[in-house]
């Protein structure tokens, strides 16, 4: 059976995500503590893992019933009230990253990459068959690096394609309606060690190889610009935005 397998958010944009056990659909559309802080530089520029490999020498936790972030480098562990204490936080992020930085949050929408899509959403099975092209990744590890949302198990690989593309069906988790948008073109992020931010050699000459060769029969790829392609972001219509999402809801296809 088709199920909710796990939560992930990322409270402060670029860095690393928590588990959780339920999330609310924001009015935005995107859930509850995604992407609700980001660190920006004097240009306005948000600091993130495009910009910089200097994010995977940084290991960070969050709790979202205080808004503490606690961050760990190889010589010293801080925590910040990001509600109390987002200047003194602002302030220790901008010399770990040498730049002047500023700490803003978004309760509403939060800073997701593209303004007005919702949750990215992947299948279990699409995590392990990404993992099984590449020798030295594990599972844990692409996740890391996919960096999604919603993960659901009980179906095959690559079963979120479906849901992209003119006349395309729907989902409900929970009861809670999901529409794809678009497939989620990845950037160089997934390239790298999570760890280390070394790069994979020719990471996406291979993945490109083999999602084209695994490309499911049930997708529109008329629907994918090219093949350097996993995950999708949806939408989730303003009806059922303030419903909460809980790991172990089962999940369904609407409009087949």
């Amino acid at each position: 059976m088709a199920r909710l397998e796990t939560l992930r958010v990322y409270p402060v944009k670029g860095l690393d995500g928590v588990a959780v056990d339920e999330a609310a659909i924001l009015d935005g559309g995107t859930l509850a503590h995604d992407r609700e802080f980001a660190l920006f530089d004097a240009a306005e520029e948000v600091i993130n893992g495009k910009r910089t490999p200097r994010v995977h020498d940084l290991r960070t936790e969050y709790d979202p019933s205080t808004r503490t972030v606690t961050a760990e480098t190889e010589s010293e562990t801080v925590s910040f009230d990001l509600e109390a204490d987002r200047d003194a936080a602002a302030e220790w992020f901008g010399e770990f990253f040498d730049a002047e930085l500023t700490l803003a949050r978004d309760t509403s929408l939060g800073y997701v990459d593209r303004r007005g899509m919702g949750p990215s959403v992947v299948s279990t099975a699409t995590v392990r068959t990404v993992a099984s092209w590449f020798d030295d990744l594990t599972v844990a590890g692409v996740r890391r690096r996919l960096r999604s949302n919603v993960e659901v198990s009980g179906v095959p690989a690559f079963w979120e394609d479906r849901f992209v593309g003119d006349d395309a069906p729907a989902f409900e988790i929970g009861g809670v309606r999901f529409e794809g948008v678009t497939p989620c073109g990845r950037c160089v992020v997934p390239q790298r060690d999570p760890d280390t931010g070394a790069a994979t050699p020719e990471f996406r000459e291979r993945f490109v190889e083999r999602r084209r060769e695994t490309f499911p029969e049930w997708a529109d790829e008329a629907a994918f610009d090219h093949h350097y392609t996993v995950t999708i972001l949806t939408s989730v219509p303003p009806a059922h935005r303030g419903e909460t999402l809980r790991v172990g809801d089962s999940v369904s296809v609407i409009g087949e």
